[in-house]
């Protein structure tokens, strides 16, 4: 068995995201001291898509951070898209059923092949 390090990267995945190679690495915890930093950042980034009950809402968000575990930013950008998926679809669908929005509604047809 061979050991591998694993370290906390803090992932931003963007509603218009195709694939991997479009979500970001914000940041990492190279050990465990510095997790709470990260978690922090996290937090922060997601706040504004909390409801005044304090509750996260994926509809509220505009795009969508991951906190992933893993050994490398390739495997980090490829969890971290693969975990946002069904967030930006129901994120996606949302604003062409409450707005109308064009541009959500081709990104999930083009994206996804999800008519809406």
């Amino acid at each position: 068995m061979n050991y591998t390090q694993n370290f906390f990267f803090l992932c931003k995945t963007p509603l218009s995201a195709e694939g991997p190679n479009d979500v970001e690495i914000i940041t990492k915890a190279d050990n465990s001291e510095d997790f709470p930093r990260v978690f922090q950042e996290f937090e922060e980034l997601r706040s504004h898509a909390f409801n005044k009950d304090n509750i996260y809402s994926v509809v509220r968000a505009d795009d969508i951070y991951e906190l992933v575990r893993t050994s490398n930013e390739k495997h980090a950008k490829e969890e971290a898209f693969e975990k946002a998926q069904p967030e930006i679809i129901t994120n996606l669908q949302h604003r062409v059923m409450q707005g109308k929005d064009a541009n959500a509604k081709a990104i999930l047809k083009e994206v996804y092949d999800i008519e809406a």
